[in-house]
């Protein structure tokens, strides 16, 4: 097999969540844990930071990624989705994990896939711990992909856990309240391991503090603890937030041994779209008229999407806007300004919830616009409609912005 056709082996073995949604969620570590043995448990062979969280947990781990590469440490990052390539799931010091690696790792273990019926994520989970021990890196920074206690990722002992956030998302499989969901993201807290808790929350503060003193783990609520914010190369209103988690996150790694300077905490805080790569974070695209793209999709995210769009100086605002099908569209619909032109889509994927029903559900809210056929066409009508001084904003879902990146 050629790489385009073993991902579409990996893609058909069993439904991929990003793709399918809640068929696809497989709520059990016991295939992880069948195939991290199978591999001579290669999550063993290197230090990590596990990064959970309902918002920021991509930002706050390419922000730590980067400032250990400055550092001087080779540092692994696990993270997803993807936008454009598979690849971008599995980085060392920024650059993607070869073709021929994947195309190898899934010729090597195809007949254990089979015969243990492995997902989509969980065979890209042991690919990319079995990538990080054969590269020898000093660390690792893995991003949980849903949840937390029983998430893929969730058999590493890391240096530190992070919990960045709590809120209302993929409640159909984590719980209907803040209390709930709490407890399903603190399940990455680890006996004896110091867990750094982002964002001070009411409803998840004595969740956290009680799963910590039963794993007798320190924990440490980043925004008490943090008072300096230091600059970054990532824009957006909700990113201090990041920002002071990763501080304190790279404090409790020097007391771990990692040798990293107040230089290279800023310096890494600065570049880390040069250093990892990442995209899609209020990106710019263009600039006359002006076009940011972000991957912000439940209430939270797009509540400060929108409160950063609010800060910005135009004439006219346009929206393109696409989502997936499982998404409660009223859950969020109010946060959405009005007073903008709306270009409705369906990303290319089987759980894009058609442009047409999209429409239907905005106009009851008295937000305008038209469907279009795709993505595509409806980012190029919102070009040529928008003036010099406009604002253009692309988002909804992560695969709207991944194909007009």
């Amino acid at each position: 097999m050629n790489y385009n056709e073993t991902l579409d082996w990996m893609f058909s073995q069993l439904p991929m969540y990003q793709r399918q949604g809640k068929s696809a969620y497989k709520a059990d570590l016991g295939n992880t844990l069948l195939l991290v043995n199978h591999l001579n448990n290669p999550h063993k062979k290197f230090k990590s930071v596990h990064v959970a969280g309902t918002n920021g947990k991509g930002s706050t781990s390419h922000m730590l990624a980067s400032i250990l590469q400055e550092a001087g440490y080779k540092v692994g990052l696990y993270t997803s989705p993807h936008l454009k390539d598979f690849r971008e799931r599995i980085k060392i010091n920024g650059q993607v994990v070869s073709k021929q690696f994947v195309i190898g790792f899934i010729r090597r273990n195809k007949p254990f896939f089979e015969g243990n019926q492995l997902s989509f994520f969980e065979m890209t989970v042991g690919m990319a711990f079995d990538y990080f021990a054969k590269q020898k890196v000093d660390i690792a920074v893995i991003e949980v992909g849903l949840g937390g206690r029983l998430d893929s990722t969730n058999v590493i002992m890391p240096q530190v856990s992070v919990i960045t956030n709590i809120g209302l998302d993929h409640v159909q499989f984590l719980g209907n309240t803040l209390e709930k969901i709490a407890v399903e993201k603190g399940g990455i807290i680890k006996p004896n391991i110091p867990v750094v808790i982002g964002e001070t929350q009411n409803e998840t503060q004595e969740v956290f503090r009680e799963l910590a003193l039963k794993n007798n783990s320190k924990i440490v609520f980043a925004d008490s603890e943090v008072e300096a914010v230091l600059e970054s190369d990532l824009k957006g209103t909700y990113q201090p937030k990041n920002i002071k988690t990763t501080i304190q996150t790279i404090k409790e790694l020097r007391l771990k041994g990692f040798k990293v300077s107040e230089a290279h905490l800023k310096k890494g805080l600065l570049n880390v779209v040069h250093n990892t790569g990442l995209l899609g974070r209020w990106q710019v695209l263009r600039l006359h008229p002006k076009v940011v793209c972000d991957t912000g999709h439940n209430r939270e995210g797009l509540r400060y999407v929108m409160s950063q769009i609010s800060k910005e100086t135009f004439q006219k605002l346009h929206i393109v806007f696409g989502v997936v099908n499982d998404k409660d569209v009223n859950s969020i619909i109010d946060l959405l300004p009005k007073q903008a032109t709306y270009y409705f889509c369906k990303p290319e994927i089987s759980r894009g919830l058609p442009a047409k029903d999209l429409k239907l559900v905005f106009n009851n809210y008295g937000l305008q616009g038209e469907a279009y056929n795709s993505v595509n066409e409806a980012y190029k009508k919102a070009l040529q409609s928008a003036s010099f001084e406009d604002f253009v904003f692309v988002g909804g879902s992560t695969f709207v912005v991944a194909e007009i990146i």
